[in-house]
């Protein structure tokens, strides 16, 4: 009698395990059907970016560079009294060697006090880091003044 118990179970253990393996692969195959058409990818555009309009630093008051002197803000600008600076101050007898950076960024245009001995200023405040620029924004650095312009703004 424990012999033929034992066989029932064992026969129904292996129909229970062939029902299993065929709901799995039922299963398994409508989400291969149904996924093969969500697989199907469209190409995506991205949105085509806005071009800003260029930014220039205009010479409101120099020692040194002519006053409505423009630089057009159209990649990185380092203003000081060394070499290697696009703005020069080499008459500005308070401009450091690397006074400070002005940079055009994806959205907004910057500027950065480069550790300067004394200070970058904009619209009279002391420059700590880098700071987004403004249409109107007065930069001081030494006795130099330029106005941060955006189309004539």
């Amino acid at each position: 009698m424990v012999d033929q118990t034992l066989l029932v179970l064992q026969v129904a253990f292996v129909v229970l395990l062939y029902l299993f393996i065929w709901r799995v692969i039922r299963v398994a195959s409508r989400d291969v059907e149904v996924g093969q058409e969500s697989m199907i990818l469209t190409p995506v555009r991205p949105a085509p970016i806005k071009a800003r309009p260029l930014g220039r630093l205009v010479v409101r008051r120099s020692p040194q560079i002519g006053v409505g002197t423009a630089f057009p803000l159209d990649g990185e600008l380092l203003a000081g009294r060394g070499e290697e600076a696009q703005i020069g101050l080499g008459a500005d007898g308070y401009a450091s060697g690397r006074h400070a950076r002005f940079m055009r960024g994806q959205e907004r245009d910057m500027v950065e006090d480069l550790g300067s001995t004394n200070g970058t200023f904009v619209n009279g405040e002391q420059l700590r880091g880098a700071r987004p620029l403004l249409p109107g924004d007065v930069v001081t650095m030494g006795e130099t003044e330029l106005a941060y312009e955006v189309d004539g703004r």
